[in-house]
């Protein structure tokens, strides 16, 4: 359907054009993600835009120092090697004019205080904090911005791989708020024209159940 294309135009783009991408398109993308619905309209999410170039860098370079201290620490070599061979996708934001930090702060799920309240047992407790609403929040506004971004033509990637240095790289970048911590990123720039194609998906058969 022609009324749904700008779903379609979304792509994990990884490689990016050396070309700036303007302040005003940035916070039209940012504000499409507060537009995003979120739990009890808590808004739980917090963006941090990074421009300077030597920064991404950095942080890229926090994640590949970060992998290899993590790699370094594993006896069996074959599992080693499974996590080293990801660092490549885990540093793709490097090249990108643009890194979109998301950042998940707190968010109180339904029931939790009443089922501890009463005692509920823990496996009653897991089983309602398994849907996570609170980083469904945060997935909701993302999804948003890389919508917005594709429709402008942008390119994006969701990307949680470097979340191991997560820590580190918030530490890098100064920011502070109570609660919070990095949940994703998504570099965003001009992708190069060989990025605009997609995986095939499941069937929708396979991933659809119709109960009448």
């Amino acid at each position: 359907m022609k009324e749904l294309d700008f779903i379609y135009k979304r792509h994990s783009v990884r490689k990016f054009k050396d070309q700036d991408v303007p302040m005003d398109d940035i916070k039209e993308i940012i504000k499409a993600g507060t537009y995003a619905p979120s739990g009890k309209n808590l808004q739980n999410w917090h963006f941090v835009v990074v421009k300077n170039k030597d920064k991404i860098e950095e942080m890229a370079k926090i994640v590949e120092k970060k992998n290899a201290e993590l790699a370094n620490k594993l006896g069996d070599e074959d599992k080693k090697k499974a996590f080293t061979k990801y660092l490549k996708y885990h540093t793709v934001f490097r090249k990108a004019p643009v890194a979109i930090l998301v950042f998940a702060g707190p968010y109180p799920s339904t029931g939790i205080e009443i089922l501890r309240e009463i005692g509920a047992p823990k496996e009653e407790i897991r089983e309602l904090l398994r849907p996570n609403p609170g980083i469904q929040n945060i997935a909701a506004a993302l999804e948003n911005i890389l919508l917005a971004a594709a429709n402008m033509g942008y390119g994006t990637c969701w990307m949680t791989g470097p979340m191991y240095a997560g820590k580190e790289i918030t530490e890098f970048l100064g920011f502070e708020k109570e609660g919070y911590y990095l949940a994703a990123m998504t570099p965003l720039g001009v992708p190069e024209e060989s990025e605009l194609k997609s995986p095939p998906r499941k069937p929708l058969e396979e991933v659809m159940t119709i109960i009448e």
